[in-house]
């Protein structure tokens, strides 16, 4: 969703958000130090592929997911990374790997750490690698509804 649309919706749901220009970073790692947030405020997006289905985990940006227990944890037969090609095309106005937590838009189940719950305020990618929305956590769970789970190590 390119940035305007997402602004717009955070807008008609009357959300604070911020809107943080960094220099080019790739990594959450990268862009958390680039736009000087702490890493454990930065949500990054992992795409995984649960029970066949795609959706998004999404998590503090020094953390990984542990597949073996996002399975456990959602009670799914199978839980892969997904790859570049199966996701690329169902986000085609956003930088590869700059996706917005938000799958909730795109039909998608999003699966939020327990850990990132911890923070007041969020940061996330707002479809490139220069930009990032901040907003409350509480503001973003009440739009997703993301299922919360302990899956992050």
């Amino acid at each position: 969703m390119p940035i305007k649309q997402l602004k717009k919706f955070l807008d008609d749901h009357e959300v604070k958000y911020l809107t943080i220009s960094h220099s080019p970073a790739f990594t959450a790692q990268e862009i958390a130090a680039s736009a000087h947030i702490p890493g454990h405020e930065v949500a990054k997006t992992v795409m995984v592929k649960v029970d066949g289905k795609m959706g998004m985990a999404v998590l503090p940006a020094p953390m990984h997911v542990d597949l073996a227990q996002l399975k456990e944890v959602t009670g799914a037969t199978t839980v892969e990374l997904a790859t570049e090609s199966d996701f690329k095309e169902l986000f085609p106005e956003c930088e590869l790997g700059a996706m917005p937590p938000f799958g909730n838009l795109y039909d998608m189940d999003v699966y939020v750490a327990d850990a990132l719950t911890h923070d007041e305020l969020i940061a996330f990618n707002a479809g490139t690698h220069t930009e990032l929305l901040r907003m409350e956590y509480k503001d973003f769970e009440r739009l997703v509804k993301p299922k919360v789970l302990a899956f992050a190590t």
